[in-house]
């Protein structure tokens, strides 16, 4: 069983916990031409990888709220534990963020505003 330290309730064991699956995954913005296939894949397409991965998870038995965590697959060993909307810190969690198949994708391309020039 995994002991995982909670940012607001300190280490607890797994049971109290939710695994919200992959982490950082982006949401294209309504205006988008992505085609069917690409948001296909935003929709559907997981990660699964051998190795750090990142994942959301939430504690539904204490405070409720919601984090990342950036975890090794093989041994389960717990890495780093970040605030949502935040980027890992570690140079593992680093790695693992930037080898995600889902940063070259074109859904993550899509989920970025079009930049404006000024004139």
């Amino acid at each position: 069983m995994l002991k995982i330290n909670c940012p607001v309730c300190g280490n607890r064991d797994e049971t109290e916990f939710s695994c919200g699956g992959e982490a950082h995954i982006a949401r294209p913005i309504a205006d988008n031409k992505l085609t069917d296939t690409a948001f296909s894949e935003y929709l559907f397409m997981r990660d699964n990888p051998k190795g750090v991965f990142l994942e959301r998870w939430c504690h539904t038995s204490g405070c409720r709220r919601w984090f990342n965590l950036a975890r090794d697959t093989i041994s389960h060993e717990i890495i780093e534990i970040y605030p949502m909307g935040q980027m890992p810190k570690t140079a593992k969690g680093k790695k693992a963020y930037q080898a995600n198949w889902r940063r070259k994708s074109k859904a993550e391309a899509a989920s970025k505003p079009a930049k404006r020039t000024v004139k």
